[in-house]
């Protein structure tokens, strides 16, 4: 029997754990694979961080020589005497119109409460861990917000919330007639009492309760509080108005299919600031005469028209990446066409679709600045304004620099809320 031979180069014993070459953990290894990864990589980020390097060489002394209290762009100066540097003091000056345009001073807490209420109505909806009870307070924000930045009488918003209610109504009643029947009803009887019924009711119940606040006309509205009335709710109604013309253009009743194609087609097809001249001079001579549409509102009612369009196209490709599996694992489960929807088609094209909604809303909200050339004054219109002022006249970089690192602000959260979006929906394991 041949005795067993010796492997040297076979290990009897296992080494002892070391610490990994310190350029392959932490800062070094990060800095070597993202930065100078290559030839071309390591070009790329040496000239990167010279330009980097020229543009704080070049504005760094500028906005350290920064003067914050000044009452005009003379003072400032005076102030800087001779040396380069921002002056920011028109920010202190003038932050009230910038934020609230010319909203009265005495009612500046009416649009803060609303915009603290916001953010408590948007909880719910943007994060599940928020108890889902505080959804009924998201439902009334709208009718709540709209009674503390217009004021007037209490009764408004209520006579128009009860006209959902009876659309709501309606819908339930009329089931037993059809889907297509119940939704046409639920649509028609809400329009024709808002038309005819809601604003005498409103005018004939204030008389005998006379309820409200002081009313601010839309005029007075402008700077920030502007911009985010108008996207914040172009923002909120476009979502659900383009899943239902997305799923129009999908429908198989040829009707309601050509009416969503040629909505679609047409708002797409036409630039925004032609439907803010059409809300802001022609809209007028299509209603009954004496009627007096507010004109945020019409801006409001066009720019949601304008994004649902967008979003419509964004959820409809959303549908259209699902395998056709799907639709049949619903019809299989005996699922009718919108519980289809809501539990199991809807879902997924929404994930799928998270990063066009958001970029079509981030557009929309920076597409607001466009209201300026109707004659609102958003920031851009209050920032000409008080470049027009002898006071301010020749100032010019600070006010840009504040309104788009406020916007950049708005933009950037909605991007990474839909990132924290599209982690905690991720179901794959890749």
């Amino acid at each position: 029997m041949s005795e067993p031979r010796n492997f040297n180069y076979v290990r009897t014993e296992m080494l002892a754990e070391q610490t990994p070459p310190s350029t392959q953990v932490g800062a070094v290894k990060w800095i070597q694979e993202n930065l100078f990864n290559g030839i071309l990589s390591s070009v790329l980020t040496v000239v990167s961080f010279i330009a980097v390097a020229l543009i704080i060489f070049d504005i760094g002394p500028w906005l350290m020589n920064s003067v914050w209290v000044a009452g005009s762009l003379t003072e400032c100066r005076e102030i800087l005497d001779g040396v380069g540097g921002a002056c920011w003091g028109v920010i202190r000056d003038r932050w009230h119109q910038l934020m609230f345009g010319f909203y009265p001073p005495e009612l500046y807490w009416r649009p803060i409460v609303a915009m603290i209420l916001m953010l408590i109505a948007l909880a719910p909806i943007l994060f599940p861990s928020v108890p889902r009870k505080v959804l009924w307070f998201s439902v009334a924000f709208p009718f709540i917000a709209f009674f503390l930045l217009w004021g007037g009488s209490i009764w408004l918003p209520i006579m128009v919330a009860l006209g959902f209610v009876i659309g709501g109504v309606v819908l339930s009643l009329m089931q037993r007639f059809g889907t297509l029947a119940a939704t046409l009803a639920a649509i028609v009887v809400p329009v024709v009492y808002w038309l005819y019924v809601a604003f005498p009711l409103v005018d004939g119940v204030h008389n005998v309760l006379p309820i409200g606040i002081q009313a601010v006309s839309s005029a007075d509205f402008g700077g920030f509080m502007l911009s985010i009335v108008i996207g914040i709710t172009g923002i909120v109604l476009s979502l659900p108005l383009g899943v239902l013309m997305a799923l129009g253009r999908q429908s198989s009743m040829p009707l309601i299919r050509w009416i969503c194609v040629i909505f679609i087609e047409f708002v797409r097809g036409v630039p925004l600031i032609t439907l803010l001249f059409t809300a802001s001079l022609l809209l007028n001579y299509f209603l009954p005469p004496g009627t007096n549409f507010d004109l945020v509102l019409r801006v409001i009612i066009m720019v949601t028209l304008f994004a649902t369009a967008y979003i419509a196209e964004v959820i409809r490709g959303g549908l259209a990446a699902l395998p056709s599996g799907q639709y049949e694992a619903a019809d299989a489960l005996g699922l009718d066409y919108w519980k289809a929807q809501r539990l199991i088609i809807m879902p997924q094209a929404l994930k799928i679709s998270i990063p066009g909604i958001v970029n079509t809303f981030i557009g929309l909200f920076k597409d607001t600045t466009l209201v300026v050339f109707i004659g609102l004054l958003d920031p851009i219109g209050f920032a000409s304004a008080i470049r027009a002022n002898s006071d301010w006249q020749g100032i010019y970089w600070e006010l840009f620099i504040f309104i788009g690192a406020v916007f950049w602000f708005f933009c950037f959260s909605m991007s990474r809320y839909s990132m924290h979006l599209e982690r905690r929906l991720k179901t794959d394991h890749r």
